[in-house]
């Protein structure tokens, strides 16, 4: 899968039908009489964080540990391990977005995919055109009060109509309403999660801090030129 939009849990993988119609892991949007109040700023993930959660394949019933990190502007995503049925990692490194997958159901072939001229400022530039989608709370212990975001590439760019179109990436992004910068759950679709017979994956961050973490770019990827 090729990360970073681009990812709580309460609900075990498989617990909710997938008709669509229940919201996932716990959401309860707004109510009807609420008061309008200004759209808040889009998500803007900082220069320095660390935090801990889950990376969730609902279709697949699969749950492993996962770690999201940034320093200085680098960032570092982990999901799973060497005793995991999925193990990845996806970083934006020295203006290079790198996306290794080391374990995945049905992959015979581990490449680090490298994509060049990627960097934190254009990540947030795409966060720029994020539609806000309301306020919500997730139901958690505790619960998180999120302002939730879409965002997403179509392709091709078409005017309205009745005209084919292919979802690229696309995410749901719910960050901390006081805090743009605190991301607690993200939902990723598209054919940016090729390797998942239903295309969507989910992160759902336990924990997220504003310090400096850990970025180290695996020793089978390519260093930056």
């Amino acid at each position: 899968m090729v990360a970073l939009v681009l990812a709580a849990a309460g609900t075990p993988v498989g617990a909710q039908p997938r008709t669509g119609t229940v919201p996932p892991f716990g959401v309860v949007a707004a109510g009807p009489n609420a008061s309008p109040t200004p759209t808040p700023p889009p998500p803007r993930l900082p220069r320095d964080f660390r935090g801990k959660g889950k990376w969730i394949v609902r279709d697949l019933d699969i749950t492993v540990p996962f770690t999201w990190e940034g320093r200085g502007g680098d960032s570092q995503m982990t999901a799973g391990g060497p005793q995991y049925p999925i193990w990845f990692t996806n970083l934006i490194y020295h203006d290079t977005l790198y996306t290794l997958t080391y374990k995945w159901p049905g992959l015979d072939e581990h490449p680090c995919s490298r994509i060049p001229g990627f960097n934190l400022e254009a990540l947030n530039e795409g966060f720029e055109g994020a539609r806000f989608v309301g306020r919500e709370t997730l139901r958690r212990t505790p619960d998180r009060h999120v302002n939730h975001w879409r965002v997403g590439v179509v392709f091709p760019e078409l005017p309205p109509g009745n005209h084919p179109r292919l979802p690229l990436a696309l995410g749901d992004i719910y960050v901390d309403e006081n805090n743009r910068g605190t991301f607690w759950q993200v939902l990723q679709f598209g054919v940016q999660n090729l390797y998942d017979p239903e295309l969507d994956e989910w992160l759902v961050m336990d924990t997220f801090e504003h310090r400096p973490g850990t970025v180290t770019l695996p020793q089978r990827c390519e260093p930056p030129r």
